[in-house]
């Protein structure tokens, strides 16, 4: 394993409900991410897996705990951090072209940039629609758009929160593909959420398995499957069995003591 790009110690993330209960969405999370890795994080629905990501990308801050990125403590958003929604958040008004620019534009550095802005729409086939409009294209065209309008920006890491979560099966498993392909070709850390356990195991280097509120780290499961995963492999079934298994396991645990 390489060197951590990302370090969480002791990290709590407290909120309070509607009638001022205190409230752990994680507690006491401890957990290194390794530079290149492709790590996804699973578990019961309001685990935390979206908080934690939002941390990372300097969205949100802990109650207690530390965020670092490679040593600097991460303490506001930043295009070193890509983020990824489940949705793609696309500007109706701008065109593909437009929309991947964005990030560029922001920074002050389109001009020496905008001949990427080609390379990247080609990368992930969709050449010929540069100048469509969000309406004018599919909802996966437009997650391929949402990925590389992060991507463009050179992230050190990339956090994906569910981004193939609204789509079709098809196009489910033809955006897992792409995913990998990015991986492989530009070595950028990827933390993904997500709630279908096949996912996980197909993308996946290593998979992060949450309890229930308060979010904890249940267990850590090292994939080991090689680079073709063929969902019917005796081996696949066999990492898909344990992992459901921790999955209830991490689901009947309590929910954790209110506090006033």
């Amino acid at each position: 394993m390489s060197e951590p790009i990302i370090t969480i110690k002791d990290v709590n993330s407290i909120y309070r409900d509607s009638f001022g209960h205190k409230i752990y969405a994680l507690r006491n999370v401890n957990i290194e991410l390794y530079d290149g890795e492709f790590i996804s994080f699973i578990g019961p629905s309001g685990c935390g897996k979206t908080t934690l990501l939002r941390l990372i990308a300097g969205l949100d801050k802990p109650q207690s705990g530390t965020l670092s990125i490679q040593g600097n403590v991460i303490g506001k958003p930043d295009h070193e951090r890509g983020y990824i929604f489940q949705q793609p958040t696309l500007f109706p008004w701008k065109t593909v072209e437009d929309n991947v620019a964005i990030g560029l534009k922001a920074r002050g550095v389109y001009k020496e940039n905008k001949n990427k802005i080609g390379e990247y729409i080609n990368m992930i086939g969709l050449n010929g629609f540069e100048k469509a409009y969000p309406h004018e294209i599919s909802g996966g065209m437009a997650q391929r758009v949402a990925i590389i309008r992060a991507l463009i920006n050179e992230p050190k890491i990339l956090l994906l929160d569910e981004p193939l979560a609204a789509l079709d099966a098809f196009k489910r498993i033809e955006m897992q593909s792409l995913l990998i392909k990015i991986w492989k070709t530009m070595k950028t850390t990827m933390a993904f959420v997500t709630h279908d356990v096949d996912e996980a195991i197909a993308l996946s280097q290593r998979i992060v398995i949450m309890t229930s509120r308060p979010g904890k780290i249940r267990k850590i499961i090292d994939v080991k499957l090689g680079g073709r995963r063929d969902r019917n492999n005796d081996e696949f079934i066999a990492l898909r069995k344990i992992i459901l298994e921790e999955l209830q396991l991490a689901s009947i645990l309590p929910e954790p003591e209110y506090s006033i």
